[in-house]
């Protein structure tokens, strides 16, 4: 009899209960537990609860005509695309409309909270505002767009959400460049200034001294006497330019350069200085004495020498960073973000609310830091022509690039490293495998005129103590 009733109360393949009507849900099969009436039971506890569960939500999960629903949905879904797959009314060329959908499905962002950005002025990011504002519509198309009277329901997707857009805020795309711009402008004006600081600190390295005048002073020794007697000779300057051409002059017997024997007698020049001062310590012990072959000796010099060029190397960073400088990029700079101000400032004078308060307080403090920075560029092209002309006079006037110097700096610091590096290398070796002296030998000697001779004939009187021993 009970299992009868049991049966009974199965759902049955109708999925309609015969009493109340009410929807049938999937069995959950389980064994009944009988309350004992010898003692409480959780389930007493639980039957007297206040927990009441949705209906309607458990029938749409679990019901028996959930298949049938899913079916409707599908087909509301299909007619859906069915409706969205007829022709759709295009108001820019189609080809244009497709790329333009294409961006839009790019955003993961609603048009609500872009028409929302649009309203306040903010909320919209970088990339997105770059988006939006390659997808701008000529005017031509925006006045189609606007006066289109169909049902919108049927443009394209394109065309469909620069109708909302645009029927909403006719502005908006004068108010996307305005956003896009209030975003770049930060790290532009930052970027500036740190090229005008790079370009002052340059300036400053160039004017420090140290080895890097020594190296002038050994290439303007060699340059006259290898020019003694000619037009070009007793010089006492020459033009930078000149840096570039060291590599080009070999030794008569083509195993070195010029370039690699200035190095060299200044990384000597430097080894031997340093030995000194260290040997001048008390309590040091000389770093080479007599008992050292002339050969050790000169080892030693170069050993200690060549940490003189890595410092050059590193104490030129600014220098290195001001060539990289595009001069026309750098002074173009202020006028373009004035006239994008003056010209967003314009635009804005036929807007209103939320967006207005927010574009005026930032376009006025651009016009303010502009001003600011428009006067500091004024001072540090200044500080570098001035610098220009202290290695050459009239370098900075003749229509030479203002920010030549740095570049041939760059250059000829780059050789002389590269120089370092292979004398470094030789001395390694040197010491590996017992080679010969880095110096040519009497059998072979490197010629440029009587170099080393003239150093040593023509040391200046009037120098500081530390170089008077150069190049001798």
């Amino acid at each position: 009899m009970e299992n009868r009733r049991s049966r009974a109360e199965e759902p049955s393949e109708e999925g309609v209960n015969k009493n109340g009507g009410q929807m049938k849900l999937k069995p959950l099969h389980w064994d009944k537990v009988i309350a004992n009436a010898d003692h409480s039971m959780v389930w007493n506890e639980i039957n007297d609860g206040s927990f009441r569960f949705d209906d309607e939500l458990m029938e749409s999960l679990f019901g028996y005509t959930t298949a049938c629903q899913n079916s409707t949905e599908k087909s509301k879904k299909a007619s859906y695309h069915q409706q969205r797959s007829l022709p759709q009314y295009h108001q820019i060329d189609p080809r244009k409309s497709q790329n333009v959908a294409i961006v839009l499905k790019s955003l993961a962002i609603s048009r609500k909270e872009i028409l929302d950005a649009l309203l306040d002025g903010r909320g919209l990011s970088a990339d997105t505002l770059e988006k939006l504002t390659k997808i701008c519509p000529t005017q031509e198309e925006i006045t189609r767009i606007l006066q289109f009277n169909g049902n919108p329901t049927k443009l394209a997707d394109a065309e469909s959400f620069l109708y909302h857009i645009l029927k909403a805020v006719p502005s908006a795309f004068i108010r996307f460049n305005a956003m896009l711009f209030r975003t770049t402008y930060d790290p532009e004006i930052l970027h500036h200034k740190q090229c005008l600081q790079t370009l002052e600190l340059g300036c400053k390295e160039l004017r420090s001294g140290g080895v890097f005048f020594k190296l002038l002073e050994a290439i303007l020794k060699a340059g006259n006497r290898m020019n003694a007697g000619t037009t070009r000779g007793n010089a006492q300057g020459f033009n930078l330019t000149a840096l570039r051409r060291l590599s080009d002059v070999k030794s008569t017997n083509g195993k070195t350069t010029l370039l690699h024997f200035v190095v060299e007698q200044v990384v000597r020049s430097e080894g031997r200085r340093r030995s000194i001062n260290t040997n001048r310590k008390p309590g040091d012990h000389p770093v080479s004495g007599t008992k050292n072959s002339n050969e050790e000796q000169d080892r030693e010099h170069l050993m200690l020498g060549l940490p003189a060029l890595e410092d050059l190397n590193s104490n030129f960073g600014n220098v290195k960073k001001a060539a990289t400088i595009d001069y026309d990029s750098l002074i173009s700079v202020c006028p373009v973000l004035t006239t994008r101000v003056d010209e967003i400032k314009q635009l804005l004078s036929l807007e209103s609310g939320g967006f207005l308060r927010e574009m005026k307080g930032f376009l006025e403090d651009c016009r303010e830091e502009l001003n600011v920075v428009r006067e500091e560029e004024k001072r540090v092209m200044e500080v570098v022509r001035k610098t220009t002309d202290y290695y050459q006079a009239g370098g900075s006037k003749g229509g030479n690039h203002p920010l030549q110097l740095f570049v041939i700096v760059k250059d000829f610091l780059n050789n002389v490293d590269q120089v370092r590096a292979e004398i470094a290398k030789k001395l390694q070796k040197r010491k590996a495998d017992s080679s010969p002296p880095l110096s040519p030998t009497p059998r072979s000697p490197v010629r440029f005129q009587n170099l080393e001779l003239y150093f040593r004939a023509h040391r200046p009187g009037t120098s500081s103590s530390d170089s008077e021993d150069d190049f001798s």
